[in-house]
């Protein structure tokens, strides 16, 4: 989950890696360094944040055209100033950075320290460049090209690389295998990064390296080989992104901005694919495999994190409108315990970045087992939009923040569209409803952008919460992921301990937790489930337990017997998500960022999880 950046041209380098690699920031930042030739290979690196380097180059500036960077989160080794990468061979001639894991560096290690070789770090990052040296160096006449391919056979795990050498300063090696990195092309200058945010200002054309595949870069062109040296030709594909859509745009953190963003983000979802005058719906990535949708005996859903949430409403979603039955699983547990899946059966996975390592392993255990795999993912040309047999992007733009929220939205909304389109298509929705459902989905972003004008309410609110040791989140039906969703919010970004729970679920254990100093978030769409709702309120109540509650503006009974109320607009059941989860971004934002917490970059988290 750590970020690289590498260049190779005429400007100075290590100003195009350090800012680079603050756009990459939200990958990790435990610690960051980066390695410039000057006439010589040259390392600047330390424990912290980016800025922290920043000012240390200030200080002892080096000068050179060619480099490359990195900003960790830590893996193997603690997060000092040693483990820090790059990390060089026992020569100081090899210098590598790497985001990925090597699952058989122990054994590696120890061979390679019965050969002879010191080792100065605790990660598994060494192991690659030490190797690398010694078969470079054994006398065997082989180039540094052939070293590093052979080394890279000896690994097993995962890795997106980028290796420099002393004695070849004309040129980057990169290299991947279950880590996404992609080439930038200019004009007598190349860029390399793990994703295209530290390169948009510099070029939009873009080259995306495959599993299996290395790249010996210059600063006038690249050549793209197999691990067996197999020449290839790749395409070149065009970023859609601008540097306006990675900036703060004025906004003290990007969570607040992306979900000021949502009205914006759900539209653009929408756009092109909701025809509200003849109440249809086209998602043209999903043609060529319909027949397989609407045939489907089984839908599996496959995430984690906040899609895993948005899955969960995905269910509902499907089974109700579609009546397809529906699983939706771990994606990190998935192929691990011997699934059953068959030709018949189809796999939706969900990805805001398109690279989580444990959705793309789900990804090509269903597709070995030859199920139909369909991907709904926000960044266009990542693996899992490439590996998928169809799939729908979600538009929603760049999200920098970890803590995701506008993704969530703009999954959901996916997910809605796709259930009506099947269930229309299978005839499993009544007309009537599907058009009242398309004319809502509609109105969604102005209802979005009413909850999100009236967040001073609730950022007053949070003040009065931010000392909570606990939270409880209850929900029902569609709304018991977004409490699942609203806990982890408040988790992630704020440090209190939260848990989401079906409502009915609260008497089985929860309600001995419940005393005046548990704050319970009740989730209450106007609903046929509303008088349970209630009555689980009432309980709360009797054990002093606070309440704020989320529902609907009409919704005077939920509203009165509640300490803090959100109130929303009303919409249909099935997209109340949609609006049920703004209030629950906003409060986390607000107690977390009165907690003075790092809203962006909280604690021991990583925005894109491409490691396992």
């Amino acid at each position: 989950m750590c970020g690289i950046v590498g260049y190779i041209g005429d400007k100075q380098a290590s100003d195009i890696i350090i800012k680079g690699l603050q756009r990459l920031e939200y990958r990790g930042y435990d610690s960051a360094g980066l390695a410039l030739f000057n006439g010589k290979l040259e390392i600047k690196k330390g424990k912290g944040k980016v800025d922290n380097l920043r000012k240390l180059l200030k200080k002892e500036p080096v000068k050179g055209s060619v480099g490359i960077g990195h900003t960790r989160w830590a893996t193997h080794g603690a997060p000092n100033d040693i483990n820090s990468h790059p990390h060089t061979s026992e020569s100081g001639k090899i210098a590598l950075v790497h985001n990925g894991i090597i699952e058989n560096y122990t054994s590696l290690k120890k061979e390679l320290k019965n050969k002879g070789r010191t080792f100065h770090t605790d990660t598994d990052t060494e192991v690659i460049a030490q190797l690398i040296e010694e078969i470079y160096q054994d006398g065997q006449n082989v180039s540094f090209q052939k070293a590093v391919r052979l080394a890279l056979k000896q690994i097993v795990g995962t890795y997106g690389l980028a290796i420099v050498h002393s004695e070849t300063p004309d040129r980057i090696i990169i290299a991947r295998k279950g880590s996404p990195l992609l080439l930038g092309l200019g004009d007598g200058e190349m860029f390399i990064a793990s994703d295209a945010s530290p390169i948009i200002e510099h070029t939009k054309k873009v080259v995306y390296l495959d599993d299996g595949e290395i790249a010996i870069v210059t600063k006038d062109g690249y050549e793209v080989k197999t691990i067996d040296d197999v020449s290839l030709t790749k395409e070149v594909h065009e970023l859609a992104m601008s540097v306006e859509e990675i900036e703060k745009s004025g906004y003290p953190h990007f969570m607040l901005k992306e979900i000021f963003e949502q009205p914006n983000s759900i539209a653009d979802c929408l756009r092109g694919r909701l025809d509200v005058k003849n109440h249809s719906i086209q998602l043209g990535g999903l043609v060529d495999v319909m027949d397989k949708l609407i045939g489907a005996k089984r839908l599996i859903i496959a995430a984690c994190g906040t899609s895993w949430h948005a899955g969960l409403v995905g269910e509902y979603l499907f089974e109700h409108l579609s009546k397809i039955p529906v699983e939706v699983e771990y994606a990190s547990e998935f192929r691990y315990r011997e699934p059953l899946i068959n030709e018949d059966d189809v796999m939706l996975v969900i990805s805001q970045s398109g690279e989580t390592a444990d959705t793309l392993a789900a990804v090509r255990e269903a597709k070995q087992r030859g199920a139909t795999v369909l991907g709904i993912c926000n960044v266009v040309g990542s693996t899992i939009a490439r590996e998928t047999d169809a799939g729908v992007y979600t538009h929603a733009g760049p999200e920098i923040g970890v803590a995701s929220t506008k993704a969530f939205t703009a999954q959901v909304s996916v997910l809605a569209m796709m259930a009506i389109m099947i269930g229309q298509k299978k005839n499993t929705i009544d007309p009537e409803y599907a058009e009242r459902l398309i004319e809502e989905l509609d109105r969604i972003p102005g209802k979005v952008k009413q909850i999100v004008e009236q967040s001073d309410s609730i950022k007053r609110m949070a003040e009065l919460f931010t000392y909570a040791p606990n939270f409880l989140y209850l929900g029902r039906t569609y709304n018991f992921p977004v409490a699942l969703e609203g806990a982890l919010k408040l988790k992630e970004i704020s440090y209190i301990h939260a848990e989401g729970y079906p409502a009915a679920e609260m008497k089985h254990g929860p309600i001995a937790l419940i005393d005046a100093m548990m704050p319970v978030v009740v989730i209450a769409a106007t609903d046929h489930t509303n008088d349970k709702m209630i009555s689980n309120i009432e309980e709360v109540k009797a054990r002093k337990g606070r309440i704020i509650s989320i529902t609907g503006k009409e919704n005077e009974e939920v509203i009165d017997l509640s300490e803090f109320s959100c109130p929303i607009p009303e919409t249909e059941d099935c997209l109340s998500p949609l609006l049920t989860v703004i209030p629950l971004q906003l409060l986390s934002y607000y107690i977390a960022v009165n907690r003075g917490c790092n809203v962006d970059q909280p604690r021991n988290l990583a925005k894109s999880v491409t490691v396992e």
